[in-house]
């Protein structure tokens, strides 16, 4: 008891000493409480707090640590030792805070206008420009920020992003967006050489999404751009692969999971030691798509461009069946035929199976949250992957999902939800089990888009440090003088 009243007089002592101006002997005071309490975590913070005071960061970010893992949500503690981060120069730990400031509604555009000035003078434009972006979402009244994130973004590297399918399609459909925000970018999906020749020619990092024939033959039209190229297992099902020169690949991205890289490795045996092999998660903008909660009911949808990959033809002969179980059920399709034949073919199979008031083809639609919300199921046959984003979009939303069980499916979902043969998609959609918010959740937890985002950002910013490092005569401080972050208050934001 004595011990303790003795180390309560030291604190209590300090904070009288330091409030007076007396720095270091209060410092000596608390230093002699946590003798005794070495888990104090706010008087850890005293410390820190008073050794910023006398100009030792060092010692004060050791303290402020500290207390902050014995106390993660202190507001107190965070708002320290991101102050003391900028006053020993070190922005990039400073930014790695924000996320549990603005969550701890503490964040002020002060902050971090300066931490993105102190980045820019360190040449990190990457950073920079992130914590630019979150102040400018955060208080858009900045409109001085605009030409200061135009000015950044195109001191970055260009990239060309093509598209071997349609973008709406694409796993990586907000990853587009993403790199748009911070690079200067542009968006090609067809297949003019001259044009193609092009972009190659401007960009500096050329993204292949999906990989295709075209991957193989930019590389050789010329350029000396760093190459990306993005795959889903359904990507490697022809033998494109084999034609590209993997050594002028600079990052293979399988997006979702491994499941690409075996069927790659036996059309190229050697390709893990051509090329850098990484994975990208899939995820969904959960701001971008709304959840309804919505009683079971009796409408299916299939989200995707309509391929023999995405196997249109057996979602209709599910839907026979289930029309002879219960005529009510209705399956609507939202994308285009890749192919005339292919659209023949399964227009045909509706007109002859009596399905004509039952299965309808729209095209795609650029507000799903609208279309979606009459509809209660999501399904997809295909025989991969190319359907999992509308899949995912759709579960988001609040629909059940029915998903023929193709190689890698069990990995995406739990067993439950997976079909082999007609009867027990019949049995899937029948079955009393409907969750709106469980299927929401799971997107959540297993698909955010976070992850994805991440990912594709330290891609990109690999390939520009390594950019850099090659052109001699561009200097990563280059920024020094040159782009002025103003340092106004969270008032004058307001």
């Amino acid at each position: 008891m004595t011990t303790m009243q003795t180390g309560s007089d030291y604190y209590q002592r300090g904070l009288e000493l330091a409030e007076a101006g007396r720095y270091q002997e209060g410092l000596n005071c608390i230093r002699e409480h946590l003798r005794a309490m070495p888990h104090d975590a706010q008087a850890l913070n005293d410390a820190g707090a008073i050794l910023h005071c006398l100009g030792r960061d060092v010692d004060a970010i050791d303290s402020l640590r500290k207390a902050r893992n014995l106390k993660p949500d202190s507001a107190e503690i965070a708002w320290n030792l991101v102050e003391t981060y900028l006053g020993a120069g070190l922005p990039a730990e400073a930014s790695e805070l924000l996320d549990d400031m603005e969550r701890m509604s503490i964040l002020s555009v002060d902050v971090l206008n300066r931490t993105a000035t102190m980045l820019l003078d360190q040449g990190k434009k990457g950073l920079a420009l992130e914590v630019l972006l979150r102040s400018y979402r955060l208080w858009p009244e900045q409109e001085v920020l605009r030409p200061i994130l135009s000015v950044i973004r195109a001191k970055r590297p260009k990239v060309a992003f093509f598209h071997s399918g349609t973008a709406e399609d694409s796993a990586l459909v907000d990853a587009c967006e993403f790199i748009r925000e911070r690079f200067p970018t542009e968006s090609y999906a067809a297949r003019d050489p001259e044009e193609v020749t092009r972009l190659m020619e401007w960009c500096d990092i050329a993204w292949f999404d999906g990989g295709g024939e075209m991957a193989g033959e930019a590389m050789r039209w010329g350029g000396r751009a760093r190459v990306i190229i993005s795959i889903e297992r359904s990507d490697v099902q022809s033998q494109w692969p084999a034609k590209v020169q993997w050594e002028n690949v600079d990052i293979l991205a399988q997006i979702g999971n491994s499941d690409a890289e075996g069927v790659l490795c036996r059309q190229v045996p050697d390709i893990r030691n051509r090329t850098r092999f990484v994975i990208v998660p899939n995820g969904v903008n959960l701001d971008r798509y709304q959840f309804r909660h919505r009683e079971r009911g009796k409408n299916l949808a299939c989200i995707g461009s309509l391929t023999m990959e995405t196997n249109p033809a057996l979602l209709v002969q599910c839907m026979q069946k289930m029309h002879y179980i219960d005529a009510e059920y209705r399956l609507f399709f939202s994308g285009a035929f890749e192919n005339p034949a292919l659209e023949e073919y399964v227009r045909h199979m509706v007109q002859t199976l009596g399905l004509t008031d039952v299965v309808s083809f729209e095209p795609h639609t650029g507000d799903l949250n609208n279309w979606l919300c009459d509809k209660h199921f999501v399904v997809t046959a295909g025989i991969g992957k190319s359907n999992v984003q509308g899949l995912l979009v759709g579960m988001a939303c609040g629909l059940k999902p029915v998903v023929h069980n193709f190689v890698g499916a069990d990995r995406l979902l739990p067993p439950h939800h997976l079909f082999n043969i007609a009867e027990e998609f019949c049995e899937q959609v029948l079955s009393h089990d409907y969750e709106p918010q469980q299927y929401r959740r799971f997107v959540e937890e297993h698909h955010p888009i976070r992850r994805q985002l991440k990912m594709v950002d330290g891609i990109l910013t690999q390939l520009e440090t390594e950019i850099e490092m090659q052109a001699a005569s561009a200097p990563s401080s280059d920024f020094a003088g040159t782009v002025d972050v103003p340092a106004c208050s969270q008032s004058d934001a307001q």
